[in-house]
């Protein structure tokens, strides 16, 4: 009997003694569970209220984050933490100093000949001397109508010829570098647009175009410089903004920062939002100035004058005008440049309270840039548009935003605009007043205006150029036979 006691309790332990084990196994394994989930890759969500003052603001100073500029909160570039706030789930800017203490952009601009440029408009230059016009004497003009929509080209690259003129310190917000090695970005001033709206026409005895030939050449002189082989064209500055520009040379020159007026044309390994800058158009018609005229004073309630039938993306524009052609208040007709055309768009605009800008052949077009010049408050319907200096800049404060889908839902548009009340369209037209400066080119430039702006706008891509260009350089010593045997190291797979 005392053995069957004892071996029942030796069995008994042996039970106590495995479920213990078996207890402090599980523990065990979950605490490493949740250590590892802790630590793998997954997304955290960081409250970003906790970190130090000293990093609200940052300036760039040729390409790198300057340290020294955290603490000091009138910064180019720099964005205070208290003047983003919330607007539905999108952070907004609620007040942009453009013209606060700025880093001015360095720029080394290639010495192309006349032909990619200046002798695009006629102008000559001397024998034996500068490719370059004297900036001091007569500039050569630049043709007018809708050739001027797509100017920027010519714009920047007056700012940069008189950037180094005494006169002109003050003011620059880029400044030319006869070093390359000294320069933040690399400009290329090729007068793209105009070569497209000039020689895209194959003339008699050519059997090709001008503006193929130009683009060709392009394309040859700067893949041959130490300047592209040294970053493969990243710090390159490119200008395409007539959409239809370089359709040849940006399938080779796509890995330089383009300058367009949207993307519309472009697959987005070749352009996109992180790489490239977009700019405004030059508008048109004429500029508003002495605005005094308020709700009241503008009797039409909804202009649109242009070209009505469109393709790709501009179908809206055939709809909207079936669904508004009747409307009371409403101005909706087909209208173009030709005879007279611009003076009825700038009375029209400027005695209307909202202006639409459809989506056209590509999603951006010259009629928002019209309406911010006449205070004309702009209700854009275009699903895919890309706007200039919007990480900088809060449309939604001066324009109406209307998904296609909705806009040609019937009567949704019209229901809309009458339902804005006198208050709310009148804080859009003070702020119309109060941008309007961001979208206006002239020479010489002036503070925060459309150059100026442009510029920044380049300046804020240096410093993901430059973390581009640096791990890319990570294993050059490794590589360096590798080179020397088989040409230059191809660049990551997914460099953007």
């Amino acid at each position: 009997m005392a053995d069957k006691n004892a071996h029942y309790t030796v069995l008994i332990s042996r039970r106590w003694i495995l479920i213990l084990f078996t207890m402090t196994s599980s523990v065990f394994i979950f605490s490493w569970f949740c250590v590892l989930r802790s630590t793998s890759g997954r997304p955290h969500f960081i409250d970003h209220r906790s970190l130090p003052n000293s990093m609200n603001f940052a300036t760039v100073d040729n390409g790198d984050l300057n340290a020294k500029d955290q603490n000091e909160g009138q910064a180019l570039l720099a964005i205070p933490l208290e003047h983003v706030g919330d607007h539905g789930n999108t952070p907004k800017v609620k007040d942009v100093n453009c013209s606060s203490k700025k880093t001015v952009l360095k720029v080394f601009m290639y010495d192309l000949p006349p032909e990619f440029h200046f002798g695009l408009l006629d102008w000559k230059a001397p024998e034996g001397g500068s490719v370059w016009p004297d900036m001091q004497s007569k500039i050569p003009s630049y043709p007018g109508g809708l050739n001027l929509q797509h100017s920027i080209e010519y714009w920047l690259t007056l700012d940069l010829l008189s950037s180094t003129m005494p006169d002109f310190k003050d003011s620059r917000s880029a400044v030319r570098v006869f070093n390359s090695s000294e320069a933040d970005v690399i400009f290329a001033p090729f007068f793209s647009s105009l070569c497209y709206n000039r020689f895209s026409k194959v003339r008699p005895p050519q059997k090709r175009s001008r503006n193929k030939l130009l683009q060709e050449k392009l394309v040859s002189f700067l893949t041959s410089q130490e300047e592209w082989k040294r970053s493969g064209g990243r710090d390159h500055v490119v200008l395409a903004h007539h959409p239809n520009s370089m359709l040849d040379a940006r399938t080779k020159l796509w890995p330089a920062i383009l300058i367009l007026s949207d993307f519309g044309r472009y697959p987005p390994n070749i352009a996109n939002v992180e790489k490239d800058v977009i700019a405004p158009y030059k508008h048109v018609i004429k500029t508003f100035e002495n605005d005094s005229s308020g709700f009241d004073d503008r009797p039409t309630l909804l202009y649109f004058q242009g070209a009505i039938y469109r393709k790709d993306g501009g179908f809206a524009r055939q709809e909207l005008f079936y669904l508004l052609k009747d409307e009371k208040d409403v101005h909706f007709s087909f209208g173009s440049v030709q005879g007279d055309g611009i003076r009825k768009a700038t009375q029209g605009m400027h005695s209307s309270k909202f202006c639409l800008n459809i989506a056209g052949d590509t999603p951006s077009s010259n009629r928002l840039f019209d309406a911010i010049a006449s205070h004309c408050v702009p209700v854009i319907i275009s699903d895919e548009i890309e706007l200039p200096y919007e990480d900088v800049l809060d449309y939604s404060e001066f324009c109406v935003f209307v998904r296609t889908s909705d806009a040609l839902r019937k009567k949704f548009l019209i229901r809309l605009i009458r339902g804005i009340t006198k208050e709310e369209w009148t804080q859009k037209w003070n702020k119309l007043k109060e941008i309007e400066r961001f979208f206006e080119f002239q020479y010489p430039s002036r503070e925060n205006d459309a150059v100026h702006m442009i510029w920044q706008a380049i300046a804020r891509k240096v410093p993901s150029v430059q973390l581009k260009l640096h791990q890319a350089r990570r294993f050059a010593r490794y590589n360096m036979g590798k080179q020397s045997r088989s040409g230059p190291e191809p660049w990551p797979k997914h460099f953007w």
